[in-house]
């Protein structure tokens, strides 16, 4: 039985093994005939297979969230690589969802190391202090949770690993940039995106919450640092009012859910090297699927271009 990971299948590879439902949608083809797509996946990646005539009993076991076993063999379609799957059976035993998610290729140690540092390195004792109570409050969800449904850092200990990157960019510009003020920007990129852990479900077939789809993380977390800041009577301070800020123009515009534009500094560089790291990760999950000298598929979250991958 092969149990080769998705991110190593090849063309003409058979499957055979226990993988992770994410999607299924059934259709009937022009000439009448019921089929399923299926996205399937382990924990290094994802791909999207089809079966066609499906059986009802076939169909009664692919349901999403559920661990079966896959039975197909590897194509290529417009230069992606994709299942044609011959059958879904229920798996023998139990299998634990979550080791078939994506994982951060950092261990939550390092991860942990490097947000304590960086909290520590903040000088005023303000911007120091509601970071620390931020992430305190989240911590174990902080580690654990993507930094989206989808797009980019989707993947376990995802929100995390986004933070992380986010720092190393602002200390590299803040070197340059001795218009900047560091703590502002480090406690805002430390906070920004914590919301995500009320807006998201978890690291396991992530949807969208009830109050994420009524409030949203922006103003939700610009919320928790101004409760967290009357606990030591600095609501009004200038440090609150600038991170609540960064926090609620972090998307950069009206449209992508900012309810107000930057207007310090700090706000504009957030949201620049937000996107910058949500940009760059779309391009690293591009290449663990596309072959060096071809083209990708239309990526919806870069515009829906198609990008090339050089040699």
């Amino acid at each position: 039985m092969n149990q080769k990971t998705v991110n190593s299948w090849a063309e003409a590879e058979k499957i055979n093994q226990p993988l992770l439902i994410t999607q299924a949608t059934r259709g009937v083809t022009t000439a009448g005939s019921p089929y399923m797509s299926l996205v399937v996946q382990d924990k290094t990646g994802s791909m999207e297979g089809k079966l066609w005539d499906v059986k009802e009993e076939q169909a009664a076991v692919a349901v999403p969230g559920t661990i079966v076993t896959i039975v197909g063999e590897v194509l290529k379609y417009r230069n992606s690589l994709q299942l044609r799957i011959h059958n879904v059976l229920p798996v023998a035993g139990e299998y634990d969802a979550a080791a078939f998610v994506n994982v951060s290729k950092y261990s939550k140690e390092f991860l942990k190391g490097k947000i304590d540092a960086s909290i520590a390195s903040i000088r005023d004792e303000i911007y120091r202090e509601i970071s620390q109570m931020c992430i305190d409050r989240y911590e174990k969800e902080f580690y654990e949770y993507p930094a989206a449904s989808k797009n980019h850092h989707d993947f376990l200990g995802g929100l995390a690993t986004h933070v992380v990157a986010m720092i190393e960019l602002a200390d590299e510009i803040c070197l340059r940039y001795d218009v900047l003020n560091r703590d502002l920007l480090i406690a805002g990129i430390l906070t920004h995106d914590l919301g995500k852990i009320i807006e998201l479900s978890g690291p396991v077939l992530t949807e969208y919450t009830m109050q994420g789809k009524l409030l949203g993380h922006i103003s939700m977390m610009q919320s928790i640092v101004y409760e967290l800041a009357l606990t030591r009577g600095w609501q009004d301070s200038e440090q609150v009012t600038l991170l609540r800020h960064v926090i609620l123009a972090h998307h950069g515009q009206y449209e992508y859910g900012s309810p107000v534009l930057p207007m310090v500094a700090e706000a504009e560089v957030l949201h620049l090297i937000d996107n910058l790291d949500a940009r760059l990760n779309m391009f690293e999950k591009m290449n663990e699927t596309v072959e060096a000298g071809q083209f990708s598929p239309r990526i919806f979250s870069l515009e829906n271009r198609s990008f090339y991958r050089s040699k």
